[in-house]
């Protein structure tokens, strides 16, 4: 079979996906052994932990949001999408841009940024390029945050690595996460309850409304008073609050696939409290908390139950989780204690939570994409080509 005409090439979601995956696997070891010592940090010209964040954000986030969005963007407007050549580039510009993290310290810097923005410039771009060409048959008037909020991330990327204000930065991109998952969990949701228990969970345009502006001016809290900061962060976990009350939330807790998602909705709540706490000068636990809650209370949580109804729902198959399945979400949720909870109860032993929860993570993931790379490498079951 030629190379581009494979399945994994056929739309974004499966290269992404895959990447995602072996990301995932490797990533959170690698930092742990780095952070204990037991490795050296890569050499490149930053931090090890400007290399951790931004991997983490950058690499595996990006190859899942990426995955997503390059698969979304083409049924919101209604289009082929994405897919043969476009795809190998961009698979191939995420791994240059892995490798030039990694390894590309001492390359000319013309070189080096070329290597370490090829990827996000132009998934970026090609994103747009899909929602403001066809925006008069976008199924979803709201993805104009999309168009606001896509090009910040390469703002957040630059003022992690290089515009001298790390945690500016950080801050930004976790912003920017936030804001897509806000938007994926009202879309989803809303179909997976009606799907799993015949119901409808509040939809309300001026309340979800208030939410995503209230998501996007947090994008640039960093530029804010701290009063100001705190405030809006209050308020955003406020109407999050409400809204969750009427989302029916003791269905969705029977179910793990489901119920997963909403504990990461719940975690963006307290991201946000933590955050709002940090701004007015309280603490909030040691070892980045209000990091972690996010990172892996939201992304490493919500993630792998949505990758398994993509990869599975999208190649033909029925979303059926299999007890392995389950299994795994429920690994996730360890791996949340020992990365949050945990460290703040017994912080003497913070490198060792630091290890089990890296291990953790990878073990899941590791479960989950020897879970759905056949399924991605595969041609759909129903006949369709995409």
């Amino acid at each position: 079979m030629p190379l581009l005409s494979h399945p994994l090439w056929l739309v974004g979601f499966r290269p992404f996906f895959i990447l995602a995956g072996l990301a995932a696997i490797v990533l959170p070891p690698l930092w742990a052994l780095i952070f204990s010592g037991q490795l050296g940090p890569p050499e490149i010209p930053f931090s090890a932990v400007q290399w951790h964040a931004h991997e983490m954000f950058f690499g595996f986030g990006w190859a899942v949001l990426g995955g997503f969005l390059l698969t979304a963007t083409k049924n919101w407007v209604s289009i082929r999408g994405y897919h043969g050549p476009a795809l190998l580039f961009l698979a191939g510009a995420w791994i240059v841009e892995r490798i030039t993290m990694s390894f590309g310290g001492h390359w000319p810097p013309a070189l080096f940024w070329l290597g370490n923005t090829l990827f996000l410039g132009s998934i970026i771009v090609m994103l747009l390029w899909t929602l403001i060409r066809h925006r008069q048959s976008d199924s979803y008037r709201d993805n104009a945050f999309f168009l606001i909020a896509l090009p910040l991330f390469l703002a957040a990327k630059y003022l992690m690595l290089a515009g001298g204000d790390f945690v500016a930065g950080y801050t930004m991109a976790i912003a920017l996460f936030r804001m897509a998952f806000l938007i994926m969990l009202e879309r989803t949701l809303t179909q997976f309850m009606r799907s799993a228990f015949a119901v409808d969970i509040l939809r309300q345009p001026k309340l979800d409304l208030a939410i995503k502006l209230l998501g996007l001016a947090l994008v640039f809290e960093f530029l804010l008073p701290a009063p100001l900061a705190s405030a809006l962060a209050l308020a955003l976990a406020a109407l999050l609050g409400l809204r969750f009350c009427f989302w029916k939330p003791h269905l969705a807790f029977s179910r793990i696939d489901i119920g997963i998602m909403y504990i990461g909705y719940l975690m963006i709540v307290l991201q946000l409290l933590a955050d709002a706490s940090g701004h007015l000068g309280k603490v909030v636990g040691i070892g980045s908390l209000s990091v972690h809650l996010f990172t892996v209370g939201v992304m490493g949580c919500v993630i792998p139950a949505m990758m398994t109804r993509i990869a599975n729902g999208h190649t033909g198959r029925k979303v059926i989780f299999q007890p392995i399945d389950r299994a795994l979400l429920y690994l996730m949720l360890a791996t949340l204690l020992f990365r949050t909870l945990l460290p703040q109860l017994f912080p003497a032993a913070y490198l060792g939570w630091i290890h089990l929860s890296a291990c953790s993570w990878a073990l899941a993931y590791g479960i989950l994409t020897w879970r759905i790379a056949p399924l991605l490498l595969r041609p759909r079951t129903d006949g369709r080509e995409h």
